[in-house]
């Protein structure tokens, strides 16, 4: 790879990313059970427990104290192919006369998982509270290191893992103006962890005045919390039987992040083996409009556009508490990272058929597509452009209500050529391009299951 890239940058690109990684990507961005059996599209009917995350306006219908609980388990299966090229890989594997594939692998089976619960309680005819928690982000990438020496200075003992989440707890008041216009407010208190495995790298030292061309600086690891703020706000206009409008607007939250990273490796160069940590994260903006209609007393459509302002998210710092890891990663502008995210738009579809009086059917249809450009590709936060189907089924017990539901989401291969991301000279390389030399090269593949459900009780 181009001098002092093997390292130092995965080491950069890794360290700097956070939670919002998954808010689009690998992010269900769905939750509870049967709004997320009806494809997240949920905005305008927000008439469960879960309406306290899409739209809290929905709360103020309530009448009755009710408790609800959802639990999501996310799987997914991500594979990784690295092929090199005759090109350039003659130079790399001396006696080599064809293309030579040097990672082939997927992730290891492995279960993130995430939930929701929330307590309603009317005081009056148009007041009511609820207090919420829930995990809008929750995934992760677990790889066998042994499969991944290539990119690991060729060594087969180094872990390579990932697990970031998220979790808010929302106390709320929604307001019932009328019978046809309510409004609801939560305030979000989040909590983010993070943690990360991976490798150093082996970094070309002498832009530092160091006379070593590649130093292993062997296995890297790093584990963080936080603590930020944010607010919902929400709004539903129900301007007959038939139909409902909700418009829900999420401010952006920005988390601080501390903890500490550990590279044993610097202890060569004379810096610790361990640092401090910080960096502020901010989860973008987000606004979603939604419409609800019954064309039949037992078929409700739903509709949603959701938006999230994703471009705010240019580059990530991090600032190490160690002097000589914050001089060293500065002076290698290994400090911040760029992001280069887009606006991301969903568009949303979900449908509800009352087969019985107790038994209800759902389904639903969304495409997530990726903030992420290719030049910021990598193996353990990866997006991914998305095509998202969702089914389930309800059944009420009187006061008890059960959902179940899957989701599953099918994503898009990405291609990250080799020959763009590869520059060592004498290695001939026209292909070289230095906007993708922060990219790490392959073919990317990703598909994500999450079963689910959802219980919820009515105190009448």
């Amino acid at each position: 790879m181009k001098k002092g890239k093997s390292i130092l940058f995965v080491l950069a690109a890794l360290l700097m990313l956070s939670p919002l990684t998954f808010a689009n990507g690998l992010n269900l961005n769905s939750l509870g059970t049967r709004a997320l059996a009806m494809g997240g599209a949920f905005v305008g009917l927000a008439d469960d427990f879960s309406a306290i995350y899409w739209n809290p306006a929905g709360l103020a219908n309530f009448k009755s104290r009710t408790f609800g609980f959802y639990g999501v388990d996310i799987i997914p299966s991500g594979t990784y192919k690295i092929v090199v090229p005759n090109s350039v890989g003659k130079y790399i594997f001396p006696g080599s006369t064809a293309d030579v594939t040097a990672v082939d692998t997927k992730t290891k089976t492995k279960h993130y998982l995430g939930g929701m619960g929330a307590y309603i309680h009317p005081i009056n005819e148009k007041l009511v509270a609820a207090i919420g928690f829930y995990t809008p982000s929750g995934l992760g990438s677990n790889w066998d290191g042994s499969k991944l020496a290539f990119i690991s200075g060729g060594r087969a003992d180094i872990e390579w893992t990932s697990k970031i989440g998220l979790l808010t707890i929302a106390p709320t008041l929604a307001y019932k103006i009328s019978d046809k216009f309510q409004i609801g407010a939560s305030l979000n208190i989040n909590y983010g962890m993070f943690d990360i495995k991976m490798y150093g790298g082996n970094p070309d030292l002498t832009p530092l005045g160091i006379p070593i061309t590649a130093y292993d600086l062997g296995q890297y690891e790093e584990s963080d919390t936080g603590w930020g703020l944010g607010a919902t706000f929400g709004f539903m206009f129900k301007p007959d039987d038939t139909t409902s409008l909700g418009l829900t607007f999420r401010t952006p939250s920005k988390v601080k992040f501390s903890g500490e990273a550990k590279l044993p490796g610097f202890a060569g160069l004379g810096a610790p083996g361990s640092s401090g940590i910080d960096r502020e994260v901010t989860w973008p903006m987000w606004i979603a409009a939604g419409l609800a209609f019954k064309p039949d007393p037992k078929f409700t459509i739903t509709f949603d556009a959701q938006w999230t302002q994703w471009s705010k998210i240019e580059k990530l710092v991090a600032t190490y508490k160690d002097s000589t890891w914050s001089s060293l990663m500065a002076k290698t502008g290994k400090n911040e990272m760029s992001m280069l995210w887009g606006d991301q738009m969903q568009v949303r579809f979900g449908a509800e058929y009352q087969l019985t009086k107790d038994l209800a059917l759902r389904a639903g249809y969304y495409k997530d597509g990726s903030p992420a450009p290719d030049r910021t590709m990598n193996i353990l936060l990866p997006n991914y452009d998305f095509q998202v189907v969702t089914f389930g089924l309800g059944y009420s017990l009187g006061a008890l209500q059960i959902d179940a539901g899957l989701e599953y989401l099918m994503g898009s291969d990405r291609d990250i050529p080799f020959l763009k991301t590869f520059y060592k000279p004498p290695i001939p390389n026209p292909s070289y391009d230095s906007f993708y030399e922060k990219a790490q090269p392959g073919l990317y593949g990703m598909k994500i299951i999450a079963p689910n459900i959802s219980i919820s009780y009515r105190f009448d």
